[in-house]
């Protein structure tokens, strides 16, 4: 058993070495973890939301819903579902990372991926993934290969630079897109990598590596944005802010 677990963490992990940079070249790592060694979480790296539950266990940092007794005390953002995000994330950046979720169940708003809060959310559903910007107002991109499947690892290489975001997914599609928004991360709430798993259910992050980024795009980025699919952004709800009741 023990060497089946080897194997298939080593698959995991080329997996996600296979994704290179299309948009950003990277500069300083910032931040690097495999969750090895079990235990609290970082805190100086990793904020839970909502209260909810996170820890290092079984080489994963996974996350659970807030407790019964944290619930009854609230009147909003009651952490139904496990939250947490990165604030060290730097504003413009490249992020490697892989995340699952099991258990509970998909609603309007989770399971997502959020890249700045209320910035750039991917949102998954068993139909499809839509990018949302301008505070989950916008859908920006979409993807219909890209659909939510619980206890799936999905192996990530996001980018954001200037107003252009690019996310690809191993064996998966590549996302992409363009909004003001991007570019001033900072001044709508910060708070980087995030992530929401399903409504009482898990989630998981392992092999994260956080990236500054240079000045200078990749060669080749203006050919390669011109290859990917686009979206005109579509209106799908009420902007909200960082303050916002519903995350």
């Amino acid at each position: 058993m023990r060497l089946i677990l080897s194997i298939l963490s080593a698959a995991s992990l080329s997996q996600g070495a296979e994704l290179k940079p299309l948009l950003a070249q990277p500069d300083q790592i910032v931040m690097q973890d495999d969750f090895s060694k079990p235990g609290p979480i970082n805190r100086q790296h990793w904020g839970a939301r909502q209260g909810t539950q996170w820890s290092v266990e079984e080489g994963v940092l996974r996350g659970k819903p807030s407790t019964p007794e944290f619930q009854a005390r609230k009147k909003d953002h009651f952490g139904y579902e496990p939250r947490i995000s990165a604030p060290v994330t730097p504003p413009q950046f490249i992020a490697q990372f892989s995340v699952r979720f099991t258990g509970g169940s998909e609603t309007a708003i989770v399971p997502f991926m959020e890249f700045g809060h209320h910035v750039c959310r991917l949102r998954l559903t068993k139909d499809g993934a839509e990018m949302l910007a301008d505070g989950e107002s916008l859908k920006v991109a979409e993807s219909k290969e890209l659909k939510y499947e619980p206890g799936k690892w999905y192996h990530a290489l996001a980018e954001m630079k200037g107003d252009e975001f690019v996310i690809q997914f191993a064996d998966g599609p590549t996302l992409y897109a363009k909004h003001p928004g991007f570019a001033k991360p900072a001044e709508k709430g910060g708070s980087g990598l995030g992530i929401a798993g399903p409504k009482d259910g898990v989630a998981e992050l392992d092999n994260v590596t956080l990236w500054s980024i240079k000045p200078e795009a990749q060669a080749g980025w203006a050919a390669k944005r011109d290859s990917l699919p686009k979206l005109t952004p579509v209106t799908v709800g009420k902007k909200k802010s960082a303050s916002s009741k519903v995350e």
